[in-house]
């Protein structure tokens, strides 16, 4: 999983601010879904690492619906780009639906209190989540690749 993300950052790295800030983001949450994983069993002296990756969770996910795909579809309606309106449409229902997981982690984890009562349940929970969440890392790089790198093309 982290290597996916360093390719696609290596690919569409520099290509633009927004996207450059974004695949850092989920490079970083990446890191720190690999430190928990490899925790095996889990303590309350975790709690701070899964609160922050909760954070970073959600701040990736918004990033994401607020920034990100906002800019790649005003990308489309500027070039007047029908395929990309249509993958678009395609992919967000997808994407959304791993958004809905990763809130749901979220609530469940979110503060000391619901973390430390739950850290049982956690490697269960990220297990889930990660699964859903490669899967949208897919969906987003489609997105990227398809509408981002061909409008660079046209531009070009």
């Amino acid at each position: 999983m982290l290597e996916s993300c360093k390719t696609a950052q290596e690919r569409w790295g520099g290509v633009h601010v927004i996207i450059d800030r974004w695949l850092e983001q989920r490079r970083q949450l990446i890191e720190m879904w690999v430190y928990l994983r490899d925790r095996g069993e889990f303590t309350p002296t975790d709690t701070p690492k899964i609160l922050s990756v909760c954070e970073m969770l959600v701040d990736y996910v918004s990033a994401g619906h607020f920034t990100v795909y906002e800019q790649l579809a005003l990308e489309a309606k500027e070039f007047d780009d029908d395929g990309a309106s249509v993958l678009l449409r395609n992919l967000l229902p997808l994407i959304d639906s791993s958004t809905e997981v990763a809130i749901e982690f979220n609530d469940k984890y979110d503060t000391k209190e619901h973390c430390n009562a739950q850290l049982e349940a956690l490697p269960f929970s990220l297990q889930a989540l990660t699964l859903v969440m490669v899967d949208r890392f897919q969906y987003e790089d489609q997105l990227i690749k398809e509408l981002h790198e061909a409008h660079s093309e046209k531009s070009a």
